[in-house]
């Protein structure tokens, strides 16, 4: 077995609940979304059709926009594309459209410098299976990566946005609702360049009727009147580590815009850049507000299955039964299908707890308390399955890890990237150091100190800029598995099937026990060698079973 780098973490760690209710915001409300308003809806282009009635429901006219003498229209064609986000969403997205559109000059900006000097670099800042090798075909020709965001959006005929909405975490809506500081700076940067109509797309998930919000931002703070702004939906669906695959061969690509003239004008002029690759029956639109609710939707969705499948494999602990057959048996039924239904540790990545939080938030704001505590489940089930499995842990061996070294196999959500935004890994090693467990992490993508900022951010805080840094110390070339006195699998690395498990077990604390928490580990292999395994969902071992 190679040396590899781990990360040992031992420090007190006290737990962080979830903010619930209501608080006086410590700083001014980001953007508010008043039911039965219609201040400003009659201005710009694309929001004039848009009104409310007295109890609040939304109507939209479908005649003709009607253009103020003297205005810009919104542009018909593209040129050039500017998007402001330099991250996983912004960053392969617009590669992607600068390779199959050789023609338009697409433009990435971002006002973190490092980040940017990463992408001009031969080491990018994110890792997504072929993403190097279309930045490298692309960039310095169409594609370009720059920190002016003033000089590139006022040049722009489409702004794509793509910044962060990660879940407030003080004010109203603390721990639910979407945080869109980093949205309306956007649009505030966009309406103080902009000398011409420009079409703004939403990229980054947003609250249903953020695009009403924007355009009264976007109105006030632009000193021309001439210029038109017109606001798409155009949310992204793509799964981390298949993320080039997706862009490349959509299921599908969405794009809401306003029922007007100009809106019609907008949305065909996203469609067209989209066409020179896509097949036109794969774009679909809808208006503002079904695109935006869409996105919520999709994600809560699928985290909903894995949360169904999860529940279902602590049953089948109880009950003898094996948590794959299970799934396989309903999978191949077509109504239901195959796909998320692998049980695991628990689901993570940057969407699905948030999208599920931001829709529970919004139900609870229009008065559907059912609605929303049926969601509010799924993300309780995918708590559920994370302390479980760290029971499970400390309850195997023998109601304690403390001062034991417990090899921790992944850390990233998922394989083939290197995100660790809300992945399971961080729940599961923070309730393991509570017992005092000496924890060691592994991954092939995730650098050190990425974990060690992991650990130490508040909760919801993983999305911010800046936060400080807990410390703790760093074990350089240490065997993977030398004195620990077990291995817990959170990660599906294709690579970690491949060990060398004789020489590991020879080299740890007896009994050894394998915690898979992915079920990729060769299980019947693992417990010739000697090893206690535990297989999420499968029939328990009897040294693992409790004896009451």
């Amino acid at each position: 077995m190679a040396p590899f780098s781990y990360t040992a973490l031992s420090y007190s760690m006290t737990r962080d609940p979830r903010p619930r209710g209501f608080a006086l915001p410590a700083r001014p409300a980001t953007l508010a979304l008043a039911h039965g308003s219609n201040q400003d809806s009659n201005r710009g282009a694309g929001a004039s059709r848009i009104s409310y009635t007295r109890d609040s429901h939304l109507q939209i006219s479908t005649t003709p926009h009607q253009f103020r003498p003297g205005t810009m229209t919104i542009p018909s064609t593209v040129k050039k594309i500017c998007c402001i986000g330099a991250g996983y969403v912004g960053g392969p997205t617009m590669a992607m459209i600068a390779l199959k559109c050789p023609e338009i000059e697409v433009v990435v900006v971002d006002i973190n410098e490092q980040r940017i000097a990463a992408w001009n670099s031969d080491t990018l800042p994110i890792y997504e299976p072929g993403l190097k090798e279309v930045v490298e075909v692309a960039r310095g020709r169409n594609l370009f990566f720059s920190t002016d965001t003033k000089k590139h959006v006022a040049e722009a005929d489409v702004v794509f946005v793509s910044v962060n909405t990660p879940t407030k975490t003080s004010g109203i809506g603390a721990g639910k609702a979407a945080d869109l500081t980093y949205w309306e700076g956007a649009a505030r940067l966009i309406a103080s360049v902009s000398t011409t109509s420009k079409i703004v797309v939403e990229k980054s998930t947003v609250p249903v009727k953020t695009a009403e919000a924007i355009a009264k931002v976007l109105r006030r703070n632009c000193s021309d009147d001439a210029v038109q702004f017109e606001i798409l939906s155009n949310p992204e669906f793509l799964a981390e580590g298949t993320a080039m695959e997706d862009l490349s061969n959509p299921d599908r690509v969405l794009i809401g815009g306003a029922e007007t003239e100009s809106g019609q004008i907008a949305i065909n002029a996203l469609k067209a850049v989209y066409a020179h690759w896509i097949p036109n029956e794969r774009i679909l639109t809808a208006n503002l507000w079904s695109a935006e609710l869409a996105k919520l939707t999709a994600n809560a969705f699928l985290a909903q299955r894995i949360s169904s499948i999860n529940s279902i494999s602590a049953l089948c602990e109880a009950s003898g039964a094996d948590v794959t057959q299970v799934a396989h048996a309903i999978g191949t039924d077509s109504r239901i299908g195959p796909k998320f239904l692998n049980s695991s540790v628990g689901f993570g990545g940057s969407c699905f707890q948030k999208d599920i939080l931001n829709l529970c938030y919004v139900c609870e704001t229009v008065g559907l308390k059912e609605v929303a505590d049926y969601w509010y489940q799924v993300v309780s089930m995918n708590d559920y399955q994370k302390n479980r499995f760290v029971e499970r842990v400390i309850g195997s061996m023998f109601n304690t890890v403390s001062n034991k070294k417990i090899a921790v196999f992944g850390f990233a959500f998922k394989k083939d990237t290197g995100d660790t935004r809300e992945t399971p890994a961080i729940d599961v090693c923070k309730g393991l150091m509570r017992d005092n467990g000496k924890v060691c992490i592994y991954d092939p993508e995730v650098t050190s100190e990425q974990i060690m900022r992991d650990l130490s951010a508040p909760k919801f805080e993983w999305d911010k800029p800046n936060y400080n840094c807990s410390t703790g110390s760093i074990m350089a070339n240490v065997q993977a598995a030398d004195g620990a006195h077990a291995i817990c699998v959170l990660t599906e690395w294709d690579c970690f099937k491949t060990y060398d498990f004789k020489a590991m077990y020879d080299k740890m604390i007896k009994p050894a026990f394998i915690f898979d928490g992915r079920n990729i580990m060769p299980h019947e292999k693992l417990r010739e060698i000697g090893f206690i395994v535990y297989a999420l969902g499968k029939p328990l071992e009897p040294f693992l079973q409790k004896a009451y």
